[in-house]
């Protein structure tokens, strides 16, 4: 997908240096294709079972591993933020882990304190607006091959936790309070981001909103797919169990990453920026 709004060209502050974080960089994140998908549905599918993988065998409970994630997520986005440019082991990296965190948040308002997944799903949709309506306001774009300066980075990491959180609470909402169970679930969530590439190339649907919807979709896509290999037989699963469940994606996920980093082919091409 392209998804451009409308752009405005960079414009140092009078009297800033041009070394100054806010200076024209190369395109922080990478080139959307087959490979971005994937890798992004594959994210998804382990921060649901590695959430859960931590929360049943770390010993720490739901709070303590909340904060061990965070905190992990914290020290690598400062060096993704810290780059020069896309790097594949960095921002995927970083991807896990608000996969995670993302999941936790969720679980938190949920288990913890008691939250309705009605009212998180809401909240985190509301969140979700607000990064859009602050970073355009900033920014005056909303473009993701633009990600090159320390500002629209920030919005970017930001919306893509609220894309998690928000993906988590709505795919727990449709599976297990509406209880279409893990399979179906999966399988709705899959038509709709089929519904929204198909109205996007054929209806010319903004680029823009189809791939922040795909993107928020992808996630309860993930989460149902996570769930459904990894739960007991007895609770609609197949019983692969959290372990090795998290394992494989988490091996198909380095192994993709590593023939991006060597072939460069999600690398954003001048043309696009």
């Amino acid at each position: 997908m392209i998804y451009e709004a409308s752009e405005s060209p960079v414009v140092p502050e009078a009297g800033r240096a041009p070394g100054s974080r806010d200076r024209l960089r190369r395109s922080k994140v990478p080139e959307v294709t087959v490979y971005f998908w994937i890798i992004k549905v594959l994210c998804t599918t382990v921060g649901e079972t590695a959430a859960d993988l931590l929360n049943e065998r770390a010993g720490l409970g739901l709070t303590g591993v909340s904060v061990l994630m965070s905190a992990l997520l914290a020290v690598v986005l400062v060096v993704q933020f810290r780059s020069s440019a896309y790097r594949p082991g960095v921002y995927w990296s970083a991807v896990v882990l608000i996969s995670v965190v993302g999941t936790l948040v969720s679980d938190n308002l949920t288990d913890n304190m008691g939250v309705p997944l009605e009212t998180s799903t809401t909240v985190f949709a509301i969140v979700l607006a607000l990064v859009f309506f602050a970073w355009y306001r900033r920014e005056r774009i909303l473009s993701i091959h633009h990600i090159d300066t320390t500002s629209r980075e920030s919005f970017y990491w930001l919306a893509v936790l609220s894309t998690f959180a928000l993906g988590t609470a709505a795919g727990d909402l449709v599976s297990e309070r509406i209880g279409l169970g893990y399979w179906l679930s999966a399988v709705l969530f899959a038509a709709v981001i089929a519904a929204v590439a198909i109205a996007h190339f054929a209806l010319d649907l903004d680029a823009l909103w189809s791939f922040w919807s795909a993107y928020i979709l992808t996630r309860p896509l993930g989460a149902s797919i996570g769930d459904y290999l990894s739960q007991p037989t007895g609770d609609g699963g197949l019983g692969l169990g959290t372990v090795l469940t998290s394992a494989l994606f988490l091996a198909v996920i380095l192994g993709l990453v590593v023939y991006l980093s060597v072939t460069r082919r999600d690398v954003v091409r001048p043309e696009h920026a």
